[in-house]
C-alpha cells in the first residue's frame, strides 16, 4: 500500500485517506489503483466506506507533474468511479478542503457527501485545455441540472461548499469544526443500519439517475485522450506550472 494512501478498517467502516498533504493530495495512478483495490476488495464485514483527505485538502485531482497521455490514466480513474458507484455498501465523502478535478468527481460519485464550510469544489479542466472526467459530465448534470452543470464545467470556477449544498450537489455543508462529528454520526447510523436495504436502495437510485454513467465514462475517456494530444493542453499545463494565464490557440 502506498504511503500516499491510507486504508484503515474499524467497526465495519473502511476509511480511505488521500495522504500527500504537501501536494494537496494530488493523485497518482498508483493511488487510484490502491483506492480501487480497497473498494473492490471489501468483505462482508464492511458496512460503510469513507473517503477523506489528510491536511487542508480533500484532493486537488491528478498531479500535473506526471506524464498524462493515452488511455491508461483514464482507465485507472474510471475504474475507481465505477467501484464507488457500484459498491454494495454506502460510500461517504468527508470533504475537508478543496476537491478539484478528479477529486471533485470522487466526491460527487459518493452516495453521501458532507463538506466543511471552507471547502470548495472545482472542475478546472477547461482551464488547462481538458474536459471534465470521472463521470462528472453525467453526475453533476444529474444532480443540479444541465444549465448549472454546463456553467460549472465550462467556466471552471470554484463552487463553495455552501453553494454546492444549496444546489443539491452534495448532502450538506457544515462548520469545519463540526465536519468530523457530523460524518461520524452519519457513518455510525449507516454501519448499524439495514445493510441489505441500503444495497437495494443504492442500486435502485443509481439505475434511476445514473443509467448513462458507463457510457459517459467511456465518452469522457475517448474525448479526453484526444485532448491530451492538443496544443492547448500542452500550453495549459505549462502555464499552470509557471503560474501564469494560458494562451490557448484552439488546437
Amino acid at each position: 500500500m502506498s504511503e500516499s494512501l491510507l486504508v484503515e478498517t474499524a467497526d465495519g467502516v473502511l476509511t480511505i485517506t488521500w495522504n500527500d498533504p504537501d501536494r494537496l493530495n494530488g493523485l497518482t495512478g498508483d493511488m487510484l489503483d490502491a483506492a480501487s483495490d480497497a473498494v473492490e476488495g471489501i468483505d462482508a464485514s464492511t458496512r460503510v466506506i469513507v473517503f477523506t483527505g489528510a491536511g487542508r485538502a480533500f484532493t486537488t485531482g491528478a498531479r500535473l507533474d506526471e506524464t498524462i497521455s493515452g488511455t491508461e490514466p483514464m482507465d485507472r480513474a474510471n475504474r475507481l468511479i465505477r467501484a464507488i458507484t457500484s459498491s454494495p455498501v454506502p460510500v461517504v465523502a468527508a470533504v475537508n478542503g478543496p476537491a478539484a478535478g478528479f477529486g471533485a468527481s470522487v466526491a460527487f460519485a459518493a452516495d453521501i457527501t458532507v463538506a466543511g464550510q471552507s471547502a470548495y469544489f472545482l472542475l478546472p479542466f477547461t482551464n488547462i485545455g481538458l474536459m471534465p472526467d470521472g463521470g462528472a459530465t453525467a453526475v453533476v448534470a444529474a444532480s443540479i441540472g444541465r444549465a448549472r452543470a454546463s456553467a460549472m464545467a465550462l467556466l471552471g470556477e470554484r463552487l463553495p461548499a455552501a453553494d454546492a449544498a444549496d444546489a443539491g450537489l452534495i448532502h450538506a455543508a457544515v462548520a469545519d469544526a463540526e465536519l468530523e462529528a457530523t460524518v461520524q454520526t452519519i457513518v455510525t447510523r449507516l454501519a448499524t443500519g439495514a445493510g441489505v436495504a441500503y444495497r437495494a436502495t443504492k442500486e435502485a437510485i443509481a439505475a434511476a439517475t445514473l443509467g448513462n454513467l458507463d457510457a459517459a465514462l467511456d465518452r469522457e475517456r475517448d474525448l479526453q485522450v484526444q485532448l491530451f494530444d492538443t496544443a492547448d493542453f500542452a500550453e495549459g499545463t505549462t502555464a499552470f506550472v509557471q503560474k501564469r494565464a494560458p494562451k490557448f490557440v484552439g488546437a
